[in-house]
């Protein structure tokens, strides 16, 4: 077994623990970031050639679906330039940066901008609903990949977006 799948199997098992608190989603996502932030792995996590993006947009690569519907593990790939809309979401999430820079900017309900944040590999963040409205980009020169944890199935919701934003 490569050290990728046993560290993603690690990590599974601790998301799993965090999740059986059974607590609200804010104290859940910090419940997991701190697992994230304990089994963080790097960006081989991914092959090379899910590591090399799309140029036409941010590519996200499944990489554990809860059978319950529990959660999701997802590994995206941002090439330089690229960016989400401003959106919200429909369950809790937790981020985990693996390489590159990710720019994140952060909206009240009203849209306006209460703040921004570069996060370097290893920086770790989670949030829940409601308070969760953002939008991240990739201000680097090099492809950025970063490790998304969503309290839900997104094979069975399709996308961890509730609402997009002009």
């Amino acid at each position: 077994m490569t050290r990728s799948l046993a560290t993603l199997t690690d990590l599974v098992a601790a998301v799993r623990q965090a999740i059986d608190v059974r607590t609200g989603w804010t104290d859940t996502s910090e419940l997991v970031a701190d697992q994230l932030r304990a089994h963080l792995p790097g960006p081989g996590i991914l092959t090379p050639d899910q590591r090399l993006g799309r140029p036409d947009r941010v590519v996200g690569h499944l990489l554990h679906a809860e059978p319950d519907g529990a959660f999701s593990i997802l590994g995206l790939v941002w090439r330089p330039g690229q960016t989400t809309r401003i959106h919200d979401h429909i369950t809790w999430c937790v981020v985990g940066v693996l390489s590159g820079i990710e720019h994140e900017e952060l909206f009240d309900e009203a849209l306006n901008p209460i703040g921004t944040r570069d996060n370097p590999p290893g920086e770790v963040s989670g949030f829940a609903p409601p308070g969760d409205i953002h939008r991240i980009r990739n201000v680097g020169d090099e492809t950025a990949i970063s490790l998304h944890i969503y309290g839900t199935d997104i094979t069975r919701v399709g996308s961890s977006a509730r609402r997009y934003y002009n």
